[in-house]
């Protein structure tokens, strides 16, 4: 196959260029209705945006270009076969997930995954055991799980279809995954990888091995993330036969709109070409600037960043991801990110202590300095004398709130307190009653709480200290999270209370 092609946007071109009449969908007829406001905008875009008439191929049954658009992505990222995704990494999680439990089957489920592996689990009626992640001391910021944890599980639990990982983390730090996914492949299981924010991996040497190069067997990967493709733009991508590619077919088709977004796709095979074609070059231009910036960034008294050094726990970090803190606990993640916003540079997210900044190979040295000069601007407005930020020091633990190896946790209802009574308490008085709502501080999007699962006080100490600075949350009744569901009756819901144990 040749690599230098992108074959669904060639063939995309090639119509635009024959000026069809169209009389079929999308009703914008080429852009001809588009909102003339929109014409210096979206105009070339819509002109792309057309449907599965002839030639263009269809995504649930790919036969032509888009076939050979899957084919080259493998290709590319050392895949047996591969699939585009236009809903999203979430589509893809869900399809390995349908495609590996049936209901009332188990899987081993690292605790810090994204929403959409609970949503899995719930449709799949599966049920769950949570793994503890590591910790890094030096950041205090979670990644990855250990074998020890992993072996532990798989003993107590040799019934599991699967395990279930996410690498890297929002925050770039990553584990090597292939003595676990020896583990698993010993355990004749599969190793189930979200690899949304590592799309990029494995393509230069300054980057952590890919999740399908240490051994996993399907991974998941957000294109438009770390890479080039437009939002919601995706990948599925198997190796070896531990995984039903029947299934995950059918469940893509399940899962995925039956109206995929031509423009999208065509993202997606122009995003591969550039990484297939001119990828360590390419990569390498965007680290030129990023290791510019972190020198100039450590020379910078008042601020600290994470970083790669003999100190930390985890096995690799994503050098794309700058990940920063206000030293002497002057200024909360939350507060840095508005000061920054204030100065025009907009962070991906921020959290109780830290603002992450999602840099990429399109970052430019422009964007670098300005970036710096708004740390020099807040540096200047904020006296190293300025009063300690009471919350980060009091109200945050020091050590992260995860649950230890779980009982298992059965999602075979979609709808948390669906056969429970429930009610709402305020959250300070929710110590030891069972939640019967999922608690998603977003982003990164990972559930702090579970339906079902027994709530510590460090973990309401956790809740109210991020609430307090102002954070969002999803899956809560409450959006404030003054208040929390509980379930009223004790141990008949859907998720019955579960006493989470060591093994």
């Amino acid at each position: 196959m040749n690599r230098h092609k992108a074959p669904l946007y060639d063939r995309l071109v090639e119509h635009h260029n024959r000026r069809t009449a169209s009389f079929h969908v999308p009703g914008h007829k080429n852009g001809q209705g588009l909102d003339p406001a929109a014409e210096s905008y979206l105009g070339s875009v819509m002109e792309l945006d057309v449907t599965e008439i002839s030639g263009l191929d269809d995504l649930h049954q790919p036969e032509g270009v888009i076939k050979e658009a899957q084919a080259l992505a493998a290709q590319c990222f050392g895949a047996e076969e591969s699939f585009f995704l236009v809903n999203g990494s979430t589509a893809g999680n869900l399809a390995m997930i349908l495609s590996v439990c049936a209901p009332g089957e188990l899987l081993l489920v690292q605790r810090t995954v994204h929403k959409s592996v609970l949503n899995g689990l719930a449709l799949a009626g599966a049920r769950a055991v949570f793994l503890t992640p590591e910790w890094d001391r030096a950041s205090g910021l979670t990644f990855g799980v250990s074998v020890e944890e992993v072996e532990r599980a798989l003993a107590a639990y040799p019934e599991a279809k699967g395990l279930f990982l996410t690498n890297p983390t929002y925050y770039g730090l990553a584990a090597d995954l292939t003595e676990l996914a020896r583990l698993a492949h010993s355990h004749g299981i599969p190793l189930l990888v979200d690899e949304a924010h590592g799309a990029h991996f494995g393509f230069h040497p300054d980057l952590p091995p890919s999740a399908l190069s240490c051994g996993a067997d399907a991974v998941v990967q957000s294109t438009h993330k770390m890479l080039t493709a437009l939002t919601m733009g995706g990948m599925l991508h198997l190796q070896g036969s531990r995984v039903n590619r029947h299934l995950i077919r059918h469940n893509l088709g399940v899962v995925q709109s039956s109206s995929p977004s031509y423009p999208l796709m065509a993202s997606l095979d122009l995003s591969r070409r550039q990484l297939h074609t001119r990828g360590e070059e390419w990569i390498e231009s965007g680290l030129r600037v990023l290791r510019q910036l972190r020198r100039e960034i450590r020379e910078m008294p008042d601020w600290e960043m994470i970083d790669r050094d003999g100190a930390a726990s985890y096995s690799a970090l994503d050098p794309f991801k700058l990940t920063l803190r206000m030293k002497g606990n002057r200024l909360s993640g939350f507060e840095l990110q508005g000061k920054l916003e204030a100065c025009g540079c907009m962070a991906e997210m921020a959290d109780i202590r830290y603002v992450l900044l999602c840099c990429s190979l399109a970052t430019t040295k422009e964007e670098a300095d300005r970036l710096l000069e708004a740390l020099h601007k807040i540096t200047r407005e904020e006296a190293p004398n300025k009063q300690e930020n009471g919350l980060l020091s009091t109200n945050i633990p020091n050590k992260p709130i995860f649950l230890p190896l779980s009982a298992p946790v059965s999602f075979a209802r979609p709808v948390p307190g669906a056969s429970t009574k429930v009610k709402a308490l305020e959250l300070e008085q929710c110590t030891g009653r069972v939640a019967a709502e999922m608690v998603i501080p977003y982003p990164p999007g990972i559930p702090v709480l579970y339906p079902g699962e027994r709530i510590t006080a460090a973990a309401v100490k956790e809740l109210a200290g991020l609430r307090d600075r102002g954070a969002r949350f999803q899956g809560a009744r409450d959006p404030q999270l003054r208040t929390l569901q509980i379930e009223e009756d004790g141990p008949n819901g859907w998720n019955a209370p579960i006493s989470p144990h060591t093994i």
